[in-house]
């Protein structure tokens, strides 16, 4: 009996070891990327946004692939930091992908798409305005200022039937917003100062 419980008192290191070593380096990751993402999170809170999408931008790169969800919420965070420390391209771009793959997903968390879709709407508004104001010619920009109404007009209708409507109201200013903006004579749009999210 003595022997056995000796054994059994041995083996437990090897058991700490190996899980150390196997299972446990998954956690400690996921500890980091807890760690990032709420530093990140308190980036964004004070609107440093550059170290915000920096921290979000590790997040990414350390959360393990199988963790879908939590990556799509992470680049939805990260393209929001994005758009507003000057890189609004590629935060168009990603947002596009993200909406793209939550749309194609039955099972994609319908808040999070609905987000990514707001966001992505916003990035397409963003994108008109400057594209109007670089002189960019009609048949340029208005596929984007289109794209835009098309968003807020779909996110209306969806906060409209979850019985949303605060977000519904949003929605359908926005919408407004993206209309004048396609209407507006461009030595108006000139007058005017840029828009903030």
């Amino acid at each position: 009996m003595r022997k056995l419980i000796l054994v059994v008192w041995l083996l437990i290191p090897v058991a700490a070891l190996a899980y150390h070593y196997g299972p446990g380096q998954e956690r400690l990751r996921l500890d980091d990327v807890a760690d990032l993402l709420e530093r990140a999170d308190a980036h964004a809170a004070a609107e440093e946004w550059v170290e915000a999408e920096e921290l979000y931008s590790s997040a990414l790169e350390q959360l393990p692939k199988e963790h879908v969800a939590e990556l799509r919420s992470v680049r939805l965070q990260r393209a929001k930091a994005q758009m507003l420390c000057s890189q609004l391209p590629e935060a168009r771009r990603d947002l596009e992908e993200l909406v793209d793959e939550l749309e194609q997903d039955a099972k994609a968390d319908a808040t999070v798409l609905f987000e990514a879709r707001d966001a992505l709407a916003n990035a397409q508004y963003y994108m008109t305005w400057l594209m109007r104001l670089e002189g960019l010619p009609r048949v340029r920009w208005e596929p984007e200022v289109e794209a835009s109404r098309q968003n807020y007009r779909l996110l209306a209708q969806v906060a409209d039937e979850s019985g949303r409507s605060d977000r519904a109201l949003q929605s359908r200013e926005n919408l407004e917003a993206a209309i004048r903006l396609a209407r507006m004579d461009l030595g108006e749009l000139q007058g005017l100062p840029l828009p903030s999210q």
